[in-house]
């Protein structure tokens, strides 16, 4: 296994720098997972690493090893795609031993090591078909095989699930994470997902146009936002972000939602809360809200609430459901113990401890 650092990694098509500057650690045997919307830089900066597109600025080391200029086959790096790319004219077992074949292999042993690994993926009994005659779930399976097989010092996994349905997407989640945990290799993985990011990374890295703008464990990235892309980025449903004014510590939005707030600065700011920190029917409260609609998720309900002073999402969950019904005007407050608060000029996370 081997850890990857990227410094001042600097990649441009022509005049437009896509990503910029970055520096970035892979560290040896975990998840980095690279979340951040379409156009960020993400795929660019895994394509990188495996030798995929040149680097115009900085370098790319796998363990001590500078690789900035090598070939992707000197690189010892296995890339599991979003479209899969499995050779549809062979078999399931060919397609596994197909990189140890390539690498001058030799068959019996190959194929001896193929079968192991689709052992341990629960696809033995493919091992004669061809990836025509599997299903999504099955293809992707196959495709994780051919990486696992060679048993690199780096795994990328460029949006593997995105072809998936919303339940093989969390089956093969879990599957990742598992083999992952399993095997102890660095892994990159990229996706738009941040509900994906919060599930499988050790590491989550938030991109926006060719930057990191926060990186760190997810349970640090959701509490602790550094500005309000991060905020309104990360957390499903996202956060309630109102602009408005403090003054003498009472908060009080551009469309009148007003709380309490401690060791608030005076003046504008934006104020971050998290659906699940709105509280519905709570007692004494003077702020009314109409429940608009209401979407069951099981142990959970999302709602969307209509204020006099605009919109909030609220989460709460099901057992808080019992005589709550569209169209009913409810009281409204917020736990004030969980609010977030920026800067309404540049956006960046204002401390309040």
């Amino acid at each position: 296994m081997a850890s990857v650092a990227l410094r001042n990694v600097v990649k441009r098509f022509g005049k437009t720098e896509v990503v910029q500057n970055l520096d970035l650690n892979l560290n040896d045997g975990e998840i980095t997972v690279l979340v951040g919307p379409s156009g960020c830089g993400k795929t660019t900066t895994l394509r990188m690493i495996a030798g995929l597109e040149a680097v115009t600025d900085g370098t790319i080391t796998i363990g001590d090893i500078d690789v900035t200029t090598r070939e992707p086959k000197d690189r010892d790096v296995a890339m599991v795609f979003q479209n899969y790319a499995l050779y549809p004219h062979l078999s399931v077992l060919e397609n596994i031993t197909f990189p140890l074949l390539a690498r001058g292999g030799q068959k019996p042993q190959a194929q001896r090591q193929a079968k192991e690994v689709a052992e341990i993926l629960g696809i033995t009994g493919l091992l004669g078909r061809k990836p025509g005659a599997l299903s999504g779930g099955q293809q992707q399976r196959v495709a994780i095989g051919r990486a696992i097989v060679r048993n690199p010092r780096v795994f990328l996994f460029d949006e593997p699930l995105s072809n998936l349905d919303a339940k093989l997407r969390v089956d093969m989640r879990t599957e990742i994470l598992r083999l992952q945990r399993q095997f102890g290799t660095t892994a990159l993985y990229v996706t738009h997902d941040q509900e994906e990011a919060m599930t499988l990374s050790d590491t989550m890295v938030v991109m926006r146009e060719g930057k990191i703008v926060q990186q760190g464990k997810p349970s640090e990235l959701y509490s602790r936002p550094v500005d309000t892309f991060v905020a309104g980025f990360i957390g499903s449903p996202q956060m309630n972000l109102l602009h408005g004014t403090v003054v003498d510590g009472l908060f009080t939005s551009e469309a009148g939602f007003t709380t309490p707030l401690k060791n608030a600065p005076t003046g504008s700011l934006t104020l971050g809360i998290r659906p699940e920190d709105v509280v519905v029917g709570a007692e004494g409260s003077h702020q009314q809200a109409k429940i608009e609609i209401v979407e069951l998720l099981g142990p959970r309900a999302i709602l969307s609430l209509e204020l006099p002073s605009g919109r909030m999402t609220a989460v709460v969950d099901a057992v808080d459901m019992l005589g709550l019904t569209e169209g009913q005007v409810v009281p409204v407050s917020v736990r004030k113990e969980n609010l977030h608060l920026f800067s309404a000029e540049s956006g960046q996370r204002i401390p309040t401890e």
